[in-house]
C-alpha cells in the first residue's frame, strides 16, 4: 500500500482544505468536479509568510535537508543530473517516440518525503516561493535551452525534439509544472509558483525520434532558473 501524503493543504477554487491525507483529497476533488470547473488537484501547498524571504527550486538532486513540513531547510546542491536514451539502430527514425531516463535518484518530495516520482522514468521538479508578508504574485520558472545537442563530430539534435508529460503518484488535473517540450535556443517558461505556495510535479521526458541524425552521442544542457522579485 502507497503511504499516504498527511498534513496537506489544498487550493480548491480558492477555498482550503485542511489536514487531509491524499485520499481525502481525492474523494473531495472528485465531489467538486461538476461544480468547480477549475479545480487544481495536482500537489501544490500553501505556506505561511516567514522571514527571510526565500525561493528553492529542486530539479531531479537537491539540498533540502529535512523536510520542509517539519522544518527543513533548504541549501544549495551541484548535483547536474541527466536524461538520457538509447535509440536502437533498427528504430532510428521510425516516428516511435523513445522515453528517456534520469540518473537522479530522487522520487521523494522535500515538502513532506511521499514517494512522489517513480525514477529513473521521472525527474522531480518542485520549490517554493515564500515572502514576509501575505500577497496573490507568483513567481515563474524559466528553462534556458541551447539551440541543439551536439556529438564529437558537431553533427546536431534540434533540443525541440524532447518534449515531457507531467504528474506525480496521486495526482489528477492541472500541474504546477505542466507538460510541453523545449523551444529550441529560447528561454521559456516551464511552471509557476504562487507566493507562499509549495509546488511540486514529475516530468516523463521522451525523444519524438523523427529524424535519421549522423550516429554519435548527443549532449546538452538546460538551465532552469527561479527568479523572485
Amino acid at each position: 500500500m502507497s503511504p499516504l501524503r498527511r498534513d496537506t493543504y489544498q487550493r480548491l477554487g480558492g477555498a482550503g482544505l485542511h489536514n487531509a491525507s491524499r485520499l481525502a483529497r481525492h474523494v473531495l476533488c472528485a465531489a467538486l468536479l461538476a461544480s468547480v470547473s477549475h479545480t487544481v488537484c495536482a500537489f501544490t501547498v500553501a505556506i505561511a509568510p516567514a522571514a527571510p524571504k526565500t525561493v528553492y527550486l529542486q530539479v531531479g538532486v537537491g539540498g533540502f535537508t529535512g523536510h520542509y513540513n517539519a522544518g527543513g531547510t533548504p541549501g544549495n546542491n551541484a548535483t547536474v543530473n541527466k536524461e538520457s536514451v538509447t535509440v536502437a539502430a533498427a528504430a532510428v527514425g521510425n516516428a516511435t517516440a523513445q522515453a528517456m531516463t534520469t540518473d537522479s535518484t530522487v522520487g521523494a518530495s522535500s515538502y513532506d518525503g511521499f514517494a512522489f516520482c517513480n525514477v529513473p522514468a521521472q525527474l522531480y521538479i518542485g520549490g517554493f516561493y515564500r515572502t514576509t508578508t501575505a500577497g496573490g504574485g507568483s513567481v515563474n520558472v524559466t528553462a534556458t535551452v541551447p539551440a541543439a545537442l551536439v556529438d564529437a563530430g558537431g553533427d546536431t539534435l534540434s533540443f525541440a525534439r524532447i518534449s515531457w508529460t507531467t504528474g506525480g503518484n496521486g495526482d489528477s488535473g492541472s500541474e504546477p509544472f505542466p507538460a510541453g517540450s523545449f523551444s529550441a535556443g529560447a528561454v521559456q517558461t516551464v511552471g509557476t509558483i504562487t507566493q507562499n505556495q509549495w509546488a511540486e510535479s514529475c516530468w516523463t521526458f521522451s525523444y519524438s525520434n523523427t529524424t535519421l541524425p549522423a550516429a554519435g552521442t548527443y549532449t546538452g544542457r538546460v538551465l532552469y532558473t527561479l527568479t523572485a522579485p
